[in-house]
């Protein structure tokens, strides 16, 4: 495997030059501009222009917006490219004939990761990107100067990446495809384990080894903070030599909470008690149960890293969510829109928990399901999840990287929850869509547009209007 050296990022005579196929990936870019803030000369290739590319350019990192051998060029050292990318790409191809040193994304974060005396990775089914965007704020609250990650836009950094000066670094560890097992975290967190991504996977069983895995890399000064409610969490914890620290917003555990209450719209207050004592009261500006328990698992790495309660406190008053994580979007011909991430059922059920205590009349779903796999594979579940909603409108299924099999269709989720005495239709295209909610919405009632896809597009057309 090659291994970058980045003591030689900005030698004058060679600087490294790194490119980046699929720039313009939430996770690329970040790590492009980092290397490109060492040293490093950073070139990379994407499909189209986006403000994510845009912003590289400004920084001056050369793209290319169409992905040909000819972008390969003999000054490139080395090659990064991600999962989605595959041999018979041209650039791909072009690196593999001419010998290049290639790593996939993970492998450069896990070597990123090494450079850093503290670095936080948290990882978990759910929850991933609101957590690491609590933690950041803990840590820039307390003045740690963290260089993170987050998989989202995070307004307090302007973006997805923070450079920082100190030797903290924070950022997601996602499951998908193992590549979290190629990362050297000093300090991670769990928020749950449950089946997704079967398109790799081959069952829970599979999925638990993989997290047992990652739990396995934190070394023996380390810290692993860990969700008390996954089942039989023990096993994953079984025989670790790093201290392991437990958190749940509903049963006992190092780190839980009492006195929780919830304002208007949804936002929990509560106190935490920690092996310290009580701590808080907190109040939160993001909804949801699930959110207190996503900041029981900052207030314990808070602690591992000696951060005070005024720090913790502040950071939590300050954070508003990430872009896409039950984000209001604004109000049309009198209903308010809310955009959400939500692809897999337990986050669609958590989301919809939450929009209950959202002021509103009637609650609207607008629903793109994200793969093919996902949503066969959980079908069911979907149909369950989402009839917590007053209505249903299904858009057709986001590919993403997968090809259409014939055998699903969001017809399908539609007709299994009318089945069951819910309401659902299907329209399929995002012009039907919008043309049935402006006919349909009254004033006082809540859509929200969910999904992982480019559904949000529909409540921003809709606002634009």
């Amino acid at each position: 495997m090659y291994t970058i050296d980045f003591k030689k990022a900005g030698e004058s005579s060679h600087p490294l030059h790194i490119h980046f196929i699929g720039i313009g990936g939430i996770s690329m870019s970040g790590f492009a501009e980092l290397l490109h803030s060492m040293g490093f000369v950073i070139s990379g290739s994407d499909r189209a222009k986006s403000p994510i590319t845009e912003h590289l350019e400004s920084l001056g990192v050369t793209i290319a917006y169409e992905q040909v051998a000819a972008n390969i060029t003999d000054d490139i050292d080395a090659v990064v490219y991600t999962a989605a990318i595959h041999p018979d790409n041209p650039e791909y191809a072009e690196c593999v004939k001419r010998g290049l040193p290639m790593m996939e994304r993970a492998e450069l974060v896990g070597q990123v990761m090494k450079n850093y005396q503290t670095a936080v990775a948290i990882a978990g089914t759910h929850g991933k990107t609101t957590t690491t965007s609590i933690a950041s704020h803990i840590f820039l609250s307390a003045g740690l100067d963290p260089t993170i990650s987050v998989g989202g836009i995070l307004p307090v950094i302007g973006g997805n990446i923070r450079i920082g000066r100190s030797p903290n670094f924070i950022t997601e560890a996602c499951e998908y495809t193992n590549s979290f097992l190629k990362f050297f975290p000093t300090i991670g967190i769990i928020l749950n384990i449950e089946e997704d991504h079967m398109d790799f996977f081959k069952d829970i069983d599979d999925i638990r080894n993989s997290f047992r895995r990652f739990a396995a890399l934190i070394p023996d000064d380390g810290t692993l903070i860990i969700n008390a409610d996954i089942d039989n969490y023990e096993e994953i914890t079984e025989g670790l030599s790093c201290k392991v620290l437990t958190f749940s917003a509903t049963k006992p555990a190092d780190y839980t909470a009492k006195d929780i209450s919830y304002n208007d719209h949804g936002n929990a207050s509560f106190t935490a008690v920690t092996p310290n004592g009580e701590a808080g009261p907190y109040t939160l500006n993001v909804p949801g149960l699930h959110n207190v328990g996503n900041t029981l698992a900052c207030i314990a790495l808070a602690d591992t890293k000696g951060i005070d309660g005024d720090a913790v406190s502040a950071a939590l008053s300050e954070f508003k969510g990430t872009e896409r994580r039950f984000e209001y979007k604004g109000t049309t011909h009198g209903f308010t829109i809310i955009d959400d991430y939500a692809h897999h059922p337990t986050e669609i059920r958590a989301t919809l928990e939450s929009a209950k205590r959202y002021p509103h009349e009637k609650l609207w779903v607008a629903f793109q399901p994200h793969t093919y796999t996902r949503t066969k594979a959980f079908l069911p579940d979907f149909a369950d999840a989402l009839s917590a909603a007053d209505h249903v409108i299904l858009a057709d299924i986001y590919a993403a990287r997968e090809a259409d099999p014939g055998d699903i269709s969001s017809r399908d989720i539609a007709d299994l929850i009318n089945s069951h005495g819910g309401k659902a239709t299907y329209l399929g295209g995002f012009e039907d869509i919008k043309k049935f909610i402006l006919k349909n919405l009254l004033a006082g009632d809540l859509l929200i547009t969910m999904g992982a896809g480019n559904i949000v597009d529909i409540g921003e057309d809709l606002l634009a209007e």
